[in-house]
Order: structure tokens, then sequence, then C-alpha cells
């Protein structure tokens, strides 16, 4: 059942959201080569806890980390380790922040070191995959035009568009209902109406759009090997637009 959130819902849902935020803006200085997956999860979690929230995704379903962080092919849920990030990497940040009962969820596509320009250039279009996806949104809209707008600006570069893995709503639960699809046809899916909350999270790969998942049971890869992007904001359908929840 998707729920409409009402405005003191909305006020606690910003607030998780903000620590989120501020959350990713620490840990950028953080990121460069040598420092370790772990470190920067165990750095994550201690701002987090610090600042009155908690990371939710400890243990979620068994998941070891506090945050998901995913280097170069791996597209979503990888665990923390003493892995070594080296220049040239991009490392995804996803993670969720609880505070007083309810969720933000916010992801980053960070470059580390020196990057080509290829790759740079895939990550920022993957970030600006999002906030095409953003743009449509607002009452009457439908979920399907989120994901139509997102898949059809990244396949003109000849990008991939992860379609095992979906947006969400979220709320009093890190995943509620409706699925958000990064594809999609304009005019199809739910009605969006003021209220509703969403993670809206495109993952494109610079190749193929097939994943697969390792023998670990979390962690998902590109199957060809490519490199895999992902930008994710929490927003709120407002009268005439949205508002991003996992912002200042």
């Amino acid at each position: 059942m998707i729920s409409i959130k009402s405005p003191r819902e909305i006020k606690l849902m910003k607030e998780a959201g903000h620590i989120n935020y501020l959350a990713h803006q620490y840990i950028e200085k953080f990121i460069k080569p040598g420092v370790t997956t772990l470190e920067l999860d165990r750095l994550i979690n201690s701002f987090v806890t610090n600042h009155g929230g908690y990371c939710s995704c400890y243990h979620h379903d068994g998941f070891p980390g506090h945050t998901c962080i995913s280097v170069n092919d791996e597209v979503v849920h990888g665990i923390p380790s003493k892995r070594k990030l080296r220049s040239g990497d991009i490392v995804k940040l996803d993670f969720t922040v609880r505070k007083d009962g309810y969720e933000s969820d916010m992801t980053r596509t960070y470059l580390v070191g020196e990057v080509s320009e290829d790759v740079k250039n895939f990550v920022l279009r993957t970030e600006e995959a999002l906030k095409v996806g953003l743009s449509v949104v607002k009452p009457g809209a439908k979920i399907g035009d989120i994901g139509y707008a997102i898949s059809n600006y990244a396949r003109q570069f000849g990008y991939g568009v992860v379609e095992e893995l979906v947006g969400h709503g979220i709320g009093t639960d890190m995943h509620e209902d409706p699925e958000v699809p990064n594809f999609g046809e304009k005019g199809k899916g739910h009605t969006l109406k003021e209220g509703m909350t969403l993670a809206i999270e495109p993952m494109i790969n610079m190749g193929s759009k097939d994943v697969c998942m390792l023998e670990d049971d979390w962690t998902i890869v590109t199957d060809d090997e490519s490199y895999s992007a992902h930008f994710e904001h929490t927003i709120v359908v407002t009268k005439d637009g949205y508002e991003i929840l996992t912002g200042e």
C-alpha cells in the first residue's frame, strides 16, 4: 500500500535526510587512494551516530556493514572490507539513515584520484539522469514517466540501464510501495500524489545492462565487468513538484 505522509512525518524524514546529506559531505575528503572501504564505513557510522541518527543498513536482512560501498563494476550492496581504493576507481556510497522512526536513503558516486575522461563523463551523466528523472515529478504524473525520462537520457550515450534493481517508496520502512524503476513507459504506473515519499535512484552501466550476484549473496556486479554508477535522493511530492529530503 502506498502511504501519504503527513507534514509531521515529512519533517522527520527531512531531519533524517539532512544527516544523510551531511554524512556524504563529511566523507568526501576521506575518499582517496589507499583508504579501505571498511574505514569509510566506520567513519560514516560514527558521524551518523554522533548526529543522532542510525545507519539502518546494518544487519538489515543480515547485511554486515553500516553502509553499502560498491567499487567500479560493483553496482550495489558492496560489503565494506579491507579493500583499498586505487586511483582511477569510482566508488558508490549508498546508505540509509534512520532517526525518530523514519528513514532516508541517499547514494553518490565518487571519483578516486585521477579518473579517465570517459569514466568521469559517465559518472556526471548518471548524476544528470537522476536530475532528469526528478524533473518530471509532480502530482498527476505517473511512475512510468520517471523511468522513461531516466532511461531515455542514459541510453542516448549507449549506457545500460539496470532493470533488476529499482527505486522505491520510503518512510517508516526502508523499502515501501511503490517500486520506482529506472525504465518504463510514459503515462503508465501509479499516479504521483502530494505527500508521497520516494527514493529515486538511477543505476547505470557503461556497458551492458545485465548484472549478476557474487558468491557473498549481496554484491551485484555488471556481467561484462564494465563500470557502474549510482545516484539517489529521497524526495517528497509537493503540490507543484517535489522537494529533496536528503539535502541541506
